[in-house]
């Protein structure tokens, strides 16, 4: 019996080939629950075009970069695509954990779609497509440092504008840009800096209102910070600022750094941002939004009247939307021969890293090299990820492995700068199924085998399962049946401005290449 048959027999996993929805935010009964992402979108942009929402996110290392999702009621989200398929430059042939791709704005003008966004040492880029779901054009507008958060924007009479931030939480920077937004025209005005009410600001978002020019701009850091909005009569100032929403008394830390869209038919307006919550990473979050009559907005509830909003928990759902439920892909069966939008690499991908069309069916993993401190995966580009999708699930894969030579192996693992997986290894007295350990330091770490277990079959059932507390266990099952529990309980730990990522590998420890692969026959995210 075929393997896929067999494990659907057995019920491995209940609906392992669809959508298995370990974080549903749509009640279904007209309100929705935040987080309506509880996974790590960070620094999201949004905005509307007809009937349609489309978000976008920051990726730093990870690639294909830039998730582009797509709603029609702000609510219900599914990944479509991705701005990049690789990085420019040899750094991000190997993983620069840490740099990348930062909080993207995204813009529809005058019949395309834009995607600006900075990396820490390597510049400004700009993406346009004619279709979000289609292929977007890459370009590299200025090599430089030290900029981030970069949003165009293109006033009433056709000029276009850039507005960006310093590293760390510099002055708000205007420049002209052409009018085609492929160039900047000008060196750039400081048109807002005050270090003391409004610290760390960045994420920075420019729009237009009844005369007003407002800068929406979080402020205050990750974890404590706030949403504070900038408005002028003049694009360049002067700018008076307000806070528009905090934590107040909610349990929703650091409430900030989004975009803004309105409903279809102008009715309402709504707000979403992140939430940094640890191994998660920034989860995403939808507030109401009401604009004041003297032109200031609101997001969230102001319930003690202050003008200043906090983040609701549980909220009506927008009016004048359509939208099916759907969720971010998690689960994969493989059976595409193009990678589903939800993994990504930690570095850009290579042709032998990986086959889809090997084995129809599976993703087939290769066993590449990685001899730096003995395989410690951290400086692994080839690791297939995705992001952790709710506060506890449990992933589960099947391999099949057709190893080469000593010390390949091939397994689950949960990546962050500390890791664990659970993994067959090839040893010198055959197969042994092992949870190691590893993490990133600035002397040599070797990775730590935590437990073991001799096997005698090549194909082996493996499983994590997310615990309260930042920890996951690992077991492991021979019929996909019976699972044993093996070793302890793991610390899992976010990376580098990211959350811990889940997925599956195959790599070697040694300097010379072998011809060892594993064929995963499924991924499966349950409860």
């Amino acid at each position: 019996m075929r393997l896929k048959a067999f494990a659907t027999a057995v019920s491995v996993i209940s609906g392992m080939y669809a959508h298995c929805e370990v974080w549903n935010p749509d009640l279904g009964d007209g309100f929705y629950a935040n987080p309506i992402i509880h996974a790590d979108y960070s620094d999201p942009d949004v905005i509307r075009v007809g009937s349609d929402y489309w978000m976008v996110a920051s990726s730093f290392t990870c690639i294909p970069g830039i998730p582009v999702l797509h709603s029609k009621d702000l609510v219900n989200w599914e990944i479509v695509n991705h701005v990049y398929d690789n990085l420019p430059g040899s750094k991000y042939d190997r993983p620069a954990h840490g740099e990348g791709s930062w909080a993207p704005a995204i813009r529809y003008h005058d019949g395309r779609y834009y995607v600006y966004f900075c990396t820490p040492n390597d510049g400004l880029f700009v993406a346009t497509a004619d279709d979000p779901r289609g292929e977007w054009q890459l370009t590299q507008m200025l090599e430089v440092s030290k900029w981030e958060d970069p949003c165009p924007f293109w006033d009433d009479d056709g000029n276009a504008y850039l507005v960006h931030s310093i590293h760390r939480g510099g002055p708000a920077v205007l420049h002209r840009m052409s009018p085609d937004g492929m160039r900047l025209l000008d060196n750039g005005t400081v048109v807002y800096h005050d270090e003391e009410a409004n610290p760390i600001l960045e994420g920075l978002k420019m729009y237009k209102r009844d005369g007003w020019y407002y800068i929406f701009a979080p402020a205050g850091g990750v974890e404590q910070g706030w949403q504070t909005v900038l408005r002028s009569k003049d694009i360049y100032g002067p700018y008076e600022a307000r806070k528009v929403m905090e934590q107040g008394p909610t349990d929703i830390n650091g409430p900030h750094q989004g975009g803004l869209a309105d409903t279809a038919d102008g009715s309402e307006w709504w707000f979403v941002h992140f939430q940094s919550k640890g191994i998660h990473g920034r989860v995403v979050h939808l507030q109401p939004a009401n604009w004041t009559d003297d032109g200031w907005i609101v997001i969230g509830e102001d319930s003690d009247g202050d003008g200043i909003g906090n983040p609701v928990a549980r909220h009506r759902k927008p009016s004048a939307s359509m939208g099916a439920a759907a969720i971010p892909q998690t689960s994969d069966d493989f059976a595409n021969p193009e990678c589903s939008p939800q993994w990504q690499w930690q570095a850009n991908p290579r042709d032998d890293w990986y086959s889809l069309t090997a084995n129809p069916g599976y993703i087939r993993l290769f066993s590449y090299p990685c001899p730096t401190e003995k395989g410690n995966l951290y400086f692994a580009g080839n690791l297939y990820l995705q992001k952790f999708p709710a506060p506890e699930f449990t992933v589960t894969t099947l391999t099949e492995t057709h190893f080469s030579e000593e010390g390949e192996r091939a397994g689950l693992i949960t990546m962050g700068n500390r890791y664990s997986y659970i993994a067959i290894i090839n040893e010198a007295d055959g197969y042994r199924v092992a949870v190691v350990t590893g993490r990133n330091d600035k002397y040599a770490v070797t990775p730590e085998k935590k437990a073991s277990a001799r096997v005698d079959q090549p194909r082996i059932w493996l499983r994590m399962k997310l615990l309260p507390g930042e920890k996951c266990r690992y077991s492991y099952s021979l019929d996909g049946i019976d699972y044993v529990e093996l070793g302890p309980e793991c610390e899992v730990s976010a990376g580098t401005w990211i959350g811990a990522k889940t997925g599956i590998f195959c790599s070697s420890p040694n300097v010379v290449k072998g011809n060892g692969f594993a064929d995963f026959d499924f991924f499966s995210v349950s409860r």
